[in-house]
């Protein structure tokens, strides 16, 4: 029996987007550099991918690693990065731009999304340094973001559940709550069941490795069909 929660495999090689396919992920986000937090990939990478897979791909959008605060230099090379983007054939593209009291930038985040329209937009976990995370998605839905990628504001979303479910109640109607965090074979049934989620983010990792733990995968994609 197929799972109803979406599974977002978070990946930075070719192999591994290729192999998150086959593993049962519905959905790809892109990225490299993700001992740092991940950056954004290379649009040959992009292109690669998207002659490889048939699921969504999804790029990361992050000039560098490190804080959410942009200057001007680093907003129009994220304005470039998007563009680029589109032109490899991205389905959507996932960004996070705070302000320097970490509130979510209104302006910069409403002119990034609005550079990728069509590209489906999703706020990533920048959003989980906000003081009000009830307040930070509830800018999100003002504009007009697709989705948001969160713990709940704890370390991992399986810590998170409560401030999920409380996020899925308030605004699942407007925004996908998009959970990632510790998300594994152990735990995913139940952070899905119990925070209501419709969607989980998770890139578990081979030791001492940045490739995809591909059994891991398959873990999660078996455990969310048979229901945990």
């Amino acid at each position: 029996m197929a799972s109803t929660t979406v599974v977002e495999a978070c990946v930075q090689t070719l192999a591994s987007a290729v192999a998150a396919e086959a593993a049962g992920a519905d959905r790809i986000e892109l990225c490299v550099n993700l001992a740092e937090g991940g950056v954004t990939p290379s649009a040959g990478s992009v292109r690669a991918a998207r002659s490889r897979v048939q699921i969504p791909i999804h790029v990361l959008i992050r000039p560098r690693a490190g804080d959410f605060v942009y200057d001007e230099g680093e907003f129009e090379v994220m304005l470039l990065d998007i563009r680029e983007a589109r032109r490899s054939g991205a389905d959507g593209v996932v960004l996070g731009a705070l302000t320097r009291d970490a509130m979510v930038d209104r302006e910069i985040t409403a002119r990034l999304a609005a550079a990728a329209r069509p590209l489906a937009v999703t706020f990533h976990r920048a959003v989980d340094q906000t003081p009000d995370l009830g307040a930070a998605v509830a800018t999100l839905v003002e504009l007009g973001i697709e989705r948001v990628l969160t713990s709940g504001g704890a370390e991992t979303a399986e810590q998170g559940i409560p401030a999920l479910a409380s996020l899925v109640d308030r605004f699942g109607a407007s925004i996908t709550i998009l959970a990632g965090g510790g998300v594994r074979a152990g735990n995913a049934a139940r952070i899905a069941r119990t925070a209501r989620v419709p969607e989980l983010h998770l890139g578990p990792r081979l030791p001492g490795r940045g490739d995809l733990d591909v059994a891991a995968l398959k873990a999660v994609v078996h455990k969310l069909a048979s229901g945990g």
